[in-house]
């Protein structure tokens, strides 16, 4: 196994090496104009504060949750949690930080051509994606080296999931917030661009895309991806006869360097445009994973596992494919559904939003089959084991995976730079190209980070079964089905807080927007809009928003097992699964689905940009902003994190 062990470390190498290469390389491309380095320095700033006082806030509940695990469990599984919070922060600030110095650059590659403004925006998503995976491989590899005890990284995943969750509601608040408020006073009623420069919150906006769908983005998938090695490790050391607990790394290291090799495959030209870029992105992740079905099996069979382990391994891996491309179809502005939404404005944003919630519902259809059919065939070739494979196996190329979405946010805040710094023709169409894939690309990665969610806390269940001997809960039980009901409740509860905490930060922005507009020389150009009120309204707002429904994650399951006992905390974890998975699909293809249709009519169809079919498509993507950035994204998180907790403090409830 000495092999298998220095290829892990060998892994991380690559994956944080070239990290930091294409961080250096992008540090060198030139920014733009002085105006388009003054926009990109504002967002940076507004970004960083944000970042800056949102750490602060966590800092406290991970220090007073360090305490209690030192004192009620043991002080390794404090410092597990303690480096899991760490490292998802740090993740999540890394990714930052190169996305907003990379926003402007993108623009000036746009200068250039189609595929320097895609490469720049690609390669600032990649820093993230390979940071998530080597320090995600390197943290759980370490303490399984010096602990040699996978119930003890429990503490580093729920470090991982209690900053992500936090980070991915507080980030999802901003942002959604800052985009409602500019679009329905800027687009709806002041008639002027998405990113016009005299619209107060337009800053905000794009301080946001980074807050939420990099910072929160990043720390959500390292939690996943973590979650997902350590379930498996758990279950290798209780069910295989070969080294179980090993084969997760490895198989985690493989896919790092399948992504590498995946990523110098995405590249794209003139002619071809949005298609042809968003060929080049799927071209990537197919190559990676070819890559990792075929080497697969070699690592599998010399760890001296049955060739059942790489049939779960495979099934994981093609329904992550599988549900990418059902995301990809039901949200894409050149596929049907996306263009159904945006026929169906003609007749008023009410009929926007039912074809909206219309095809979101339809989404769960292949995301759900998907999903099932790998459990099916992971345990039916390697048993309750070949589930958490299954798991690894779909997130295994989560390097470039995480790459392509987190190039959305880049892209957007290009295509932002390009109108605000007042850039048109070619380097704007080419900008605004780019803007339109990442909504795509952004709606896959999320829709993937769900559909791997649902297999983790699937074996993250069974752990927690297996543990408590409750193998055969049953439905005749009524502390089981108590629970049950409890647990598919929760999601909906923790989406009412999140969707709520959206609109009350959203009324002050609008009306801090409506406000300056009554100044006549910001319409006219002559005065500038105050755009660090904004900034500061999202800022304080979605801080504050973020500490009930984060908090919800943890109480529930540890309040549930204190007053029901371990079967109604069993169904709780099973109950939250099953519609967490469902809702979080569905919010966040609708979500994706209106904003594209809103795209495809801003592209000239069904009258174009300022009709009232396009004001009725725009209310509808003002409900699906948050859908798609707050609610749905931080189910996956949800799930997991209260399977976490089970796992972690069960032990002194029973």
């Amino acid at each position: 196994m000495m092999f298998l062990e220095f290829f892990v470390w060998i892994s991380v190498v690559i994956a944080l090496v070239f990290a930091g290469y294409l961080a250096w390389t992008l540090k060198k491309k030139p920014e733009g104009n002085e105006k388009m380095r003054e926009i990109s320095g504002i967002i940076h700033k507004g970004a960083l504060t944000y970042l800056n006082k949102q750490y602060k806030i966590l800092s406290v509940f991970v220090v007073v949750m360090a305490i209690i695990l030192l004192v009620l469990i043991n002080k390794e599984t404090a410092a597990s949690f303690v480096l899991g919070a760490v490292f998802s922060a740090l993740t999540g600030n890394i990714g930052m930080r190169i996305a907003t110095r990379s926003n402007a650059k993108t623009t000036e590659g746009c200068r250039k051509s189609l595929n320097e403004g895609l490469r720049i925006a690609f390669s600032s998503g990649t820093v993230m994606g390979m940071s998530v995976v080597g320090l995600g491989l390197l943290g759980v590899a370490f303490l399984y080296i010096v602990f040699g005890d996978p119930q003890i990284i429990y503490g580093f995943g729920f470090g991982a999931s209690s900053i992500a969750l936090f980070a991915r509601v507080g980030g999802g608040i901003f942002t959604k917030a800052a985009d409602v408020g500019a679009d329905l006073v800027g687009k709806v009623e002041k008639g002027i661009p998405e990113d016009d420069p005299r619209n107060p919150a337009v800053i905000a906006d794009n301080v946001g895309d980074n807050v939420g769908d990099i910072a929160g983005m990043g720390a959500d998938l390292f939690e996943s991806y973590v979650n997902s090695i350590i379930a498996a490790m758990a279950l290798g050391v209780i069910f295989s006869s070969f080294q179980g607990a090993i084969l997760p790394l490895a198989l985690a290291g493989l896919g790092i360097v399948a992504s590498v090799i995946g990523t110098f495959l995405v590249r794209t030209n003139e002619k071809t445009q949005v298609k042809g870029a968003i060929s080049a992105f799927n071209r990537g992740i197919y190559a990676s994973s070819a890559i990792m079905f075929v080497f697969s099996y070699f690592i599998i069979i010399y760890a001296g596992a049955q060739i059942g382990v790489w049939y779960a391994t495979v099934a994981g891996l093609v329904a992550g494919v599988v549900i990418g491309l059902a995301t990809e179809y039901y949200t894409s502005k050149d596929k049907r559904p996306a263009q159904s939404i945006a026929e169906a404005s003609q007749t008023g944003a009410g009929t926007t939003i039912i074809i909206g919630l219309a095809v979101g519902m339809k989404s769960t259809l292949i995301p759900v089959l998907a999903v099932g059919a790998s459990i099916l065939i992971a345990y039916q070739f390697a048993g309750m084991y070949g589930i958490a494979i299954a798991a690894v196996g779909m997130l295994s190329t989560l390097g470039i995976t995480l790459a392509t979405d987190t190039y959305g946010p880049v892209a957007d805040n290009s295509a932002g730079i390009a109108e605000m710094a007042g850039l048109h023709g070619e380097v704007r169409e080419r900008a605004e190209n780019l803007d339109a894939v990442g909504n795509t690309t952004a709606a896959m990665g999320k829709g993937f980070a769900i559909a791997s969610a649902a297999l983790t806390a699937l074996a993250l269940f069974v752990t927690y079964a297996q543990t408590f001997g409750l193998e055969n809960m049953s439905l005749t039980n009524p502390f089981v089905v108590t629970g049950l009901f409890l647990g598919a409740l929760l999601p909906f509860l923790f989406s009412s807080f999140a969707m709520a905490s959206v609109g009350k930060t959203a009324y002050k922005i609008v009306n801090e927007v409506r406000r300056q507009f009554k100044d006549n020389g910001i319409m006219s150009g002559k005065k500038k809009p105050d755009y660090t009120r904004c900034i500061e309204i999202s800022t304080q707002a979605s801080l504050r928003e973020m500490i009930v429904p984060g908090s919800l994650a943890i109480i529930a399951p540890l309040a549930t097992g204190l007053l029901l006992g371990p079967a109604a905390l069993g169904g709780l974890l099973a109950g939250a699964t099953a519609t967490g998975f469902l809702l979080a699909v569905m919010m966040a293809n609708a979500g994706g689905a209106w904003d594209n249709a809103k795209k495809f009519i801003e592209d000239g169809n069904f009258g174009g940009k300022g009709s009232d079919t396009h004001k009725a498509a725009v209310v509808g993507d003002t409900v699906g902003d948050p859908f798609k950035d707050t609610a749905g994204p931080s189910m996956n998180i949800l799930i997991k994190l209260m399977s976490i907790v089970a796992l972690l403090f069960a032990p002194l409830l029973f």
